[in-house]
Order: structure tokens, then sequence, then C-alpha cells
């Protein structure tokens, strides 16, 4: 049974021990397509929790998530559900203590203009993004709550939007593709995400997010989209899993990317024009992965190249129609990483997205990223094989310093966006 408070500006329920079990998370990032969640990839999320507290945060609906973390699936110290009943809230302090407390953070569905109408630029944001870089607490979310945790988003600002209506108009006035800063997610810089894929089929118009993106001059553009009862859960080392019941049924997740292969960016995306974004019919490479019930299938977000069982696909739109294909992978990879004196670091840098990959290491040592002011951003342990992959903030500066025990010795090397 829930507890149950009443605050002015939000509603709390909150089920299980009352005493904060502060262990440590063990980080990672779970969506749902939008229809019930899929008990294996909740449990996966719960998991992350590592026996900790879990808070659900919505803007509608009740606890309908407290006994079915708590109790139906359990291995939790407690779940709490906050709903935020105006925008005051975001400032609330007991709300802030909640959030800093939290192991594991869910979003609800919804409407996702209300988690960005009331929590962009707010001690929420704050929070929230402090709880995922200092502490690695895991972050996950459903329908709208899987909507808000890419690096652009679709606001819903004003209301949602067909694929017949985005290919028509990539910029008609429900066509709200915003890449303000909002949350920072492992893995989720330069991505969009859609759900419900399937129900409507939403292909179209995420194509036609990801050509605002490009359109707008981003060199690199990825997107990933979820059928309504599929998830994808990523974990710290950037292996996207994707859960689902094939083959019993058609459930799959897809993994974006505008191609590598120059000129990339649409053709015709204007005001009041259909859109072409062609790039002789390969404009978007697609990988589409088979949800499997124990997330066996997965694609690597380290290098958006490797993936097991999926298949990929060439997108395309010619004057408003959208057309997909089977295609081959992206033909390009990412870049290295030189020293000073121009010696191969043994490892791959991803500027844009912000992710490095080093190889190399001492099994074990700890491999740190400093800003410029000398403070650690991001700090990582390299696994048996020395091998090491971290993201760095968005919001971190342009020049970086990496810090790494190999097994020659200590090296440092400076990263620049």
């Amino acid at each position: 049974m829930a507890v149950v408070m009443l605050g002015q500006s939000y509603t709390s329920w909150f089920t299980g021990d009352p005493v904060d079990a502060a262990v440590p998370p063990l980080g990672g990032t779970c969506m749902m397509g939008g229809a019930s969640e899929f008990d294996p990839a909740m449990q996966w999320f719960l998991h992350r929790a590592n026996g900790g507290d879990v808070l659900v945060l919505r803007a509608s609906g009740s606890d309908g998530y407290n006994d079915y973390m708590y109790s139906d699936l359990g291995g939790v110290n407690s779940v709490e559900t906050i709903r935020f009943n105006d925008a005051s809230a975001a400032t609330n302090p007991y709300v802030a203590e909640r959030i800093q407390k939290a192991e594991a953070i869910w979003f609800a569905g919804g409407d996702q203009w209300n988690y960005v109408y009331d929590w962009r630029n707010t001690p929420v944001m704050d929070l929230v993004n402090d709880a995922i870089a200092q502490r690695q607490i895991a972050i996950g979310g459903t329908s709208a709550g899987m909507a808000i945790l890419g690096g652009c988003y679709f606001s819903a600002q004003f209301g949602s939007v067909t694929s017949a209506e985005a290919l028509s108009n990539p910029f008609a006035t429900n066509m709200t593709v915003d890449c303000t800063p909002f949350l920072h997610v492992p893995f989720m810089a330069h991505t969009i995400t859609d759900t419900h894929y399937d129900n409507p089929d939403r292909r179209a118009r995420h194509f036609a997010f990801l050509s605002r993106m490009a359109q707008q001059g981003d060199s690199v553009v990825y997107g990933i989209a979820c059928n309504e009862y599929v998830a994808v859960c990523i974990a710290p080392d950037g292996i996207a899993h994707v859960y689902g019941e094939y083959p019993q049924y058609e459930e799959f997740a897809y993994f974006l990317q505008m191609n590598c292969v120059p000129p990339v960016g649409p053709e015709v995306c204007q005001a009041g024009m259909p859109l072409t974004w062609d790039r002789n019919a390969m404009a978007v490479k697609a990988y589409k992965v088979p949800g499997l019930p124990g997330g066996n299938n997965w694609f690597d977000l380290n290098d958006h190249l490797a993936g097991e069982g999926g298949m990929w696909e060439d997108w395309s739109a010619v004057g408003g129609t959208f057309t997909t294909q089977p295609g081959d992978a992206p033909p390009c990879g990412p870049t290295g990483v030189r020293s000073e004196d121009g010696n191969q670091l043994g490892a791959e840098w991803d500027p844009i997205a912000g992710r490095v990959h080093v190889q190399d290491l001492v099994p074990g040592s700890t491999l740190l990223i400093h800003g410029m002011d000398g403070r650690v951003l991001r700090r990582g342990i390299a696994d048996d094989q020395g091998n090491c992959r971290m993201t760095i903030p968005a919001a971190a500066p342009g020049l970086l310093l990496l810090k790494g025990e190999r097994r020659g010795g200590p090296h440092a090397w400076k990263l620049v966006r």
C-alpha cells in the first residue's frame, strides 16, 4: 500500500522502506515504446538501481508503477511516484531531495511538452543531469518519457504530427524539433527518439525529424525508435540491447543515422515544401533489430556500426514520398585519437557525439577525462582486456584532457571537440 503525500504543487505515492538505501547505482538507460511495459526490460532497469530507491516522475496519472515495480517485479528498496500538479513543483525542496536520493529515475508517459515546459532550465533538470553525471543513476522512460531522453527531442508543443504531415511540410507549426539543452543522457547526444513506431507508422515522421537536424547543420544525426511493445536498454558500455517478443510478434527497434557519404543533407527541406532527402536513395541508414525476450540482439552506440541480429535498411524521401529498401552498413567509421606527438593512441574518438573508446590500458586502471580547469568530468575503469568506453558531458568545454595508465606507463592526451 502506498503512502500518499499531498502538496500544493505535487502528489507523492511512496511504497517500500522509508530508510534511504544509499547504494551505488549501476547506471544505464531503458527506453520503451509506449504500450505496456515489457517485464524483462523493466527488470533490467530495476536491477540497475542495485537494490536502491526508484523515483517515478510524471505530469499526469497516479501510482500505477509502485506496486508493479516494488511488488510484482521487486528487487528495490522503495518506489516513489511524484506527479507534478503544476510547474512550481520543479522548485520544491521535497522534489529536489527525492531526486538526490534516487538510484534510478523513470519518466512516465503522457504529454512530453508538460515535461519540457515544466522542467527545462529548472532545478529538476539540473538535479537529474547531476545525478546522471555524478552518481551514474539509471534513467528510463516510456512514450513521452522516452521522447525527452534524446539530445534533441520532439517537444509536441503544438500537439502531435503524423508522418504524412511531416513529409508534406517539415517546417509545419507542429513539427517542433527542439535541440535546446535539456537532459544529458549517456550515448544520446545528437540523437532524437520516437515511440509507438508501429501504431501509427511513425518511421517517416522520425525521418523528417532527422532531416530538420541535418538541415540546421548538424554533422552527426542519430535516431532511436521502438515499436509499442519493444524496449531498448543501453548498458554503461554503450551496448543497446533490444527486448521484445519477436518472432511471436513483429517487434523491432530502429537505430538511425544520416549517411556519411557527402553530400549528406536534404536536397529540399523548407517551409511549405514536400521533403526531398534522397541522396541516391540512401539518405538515412537504419539498423532494424528484432526484440527478443532476453535482449540478445544489440547495437553498439560507440561506433553506430556493430550489431547483432539486425538488418540494415536505406531510407529516403522524394517529393514527400517516403521509401525504405534493404541496404548496407554505413561505409564510414569513427576517427582515431592521436597524442600530441602524432602517434596513434589506440582509441576511437567521436568529437561530435563526445564518445571515446580507449584501448591497451592496464586492466582495472582508471581513465579520467578532465576539463582544462582540472575538474574530473568522467571516470571509467578498464575492463579485463584493457578497454574503456566513456561519453563526455554535452556541456563540457571544447578542450579536454584524457589521462590513463597504459601498459607502458601513464599517459595524457588532449581532446578537441
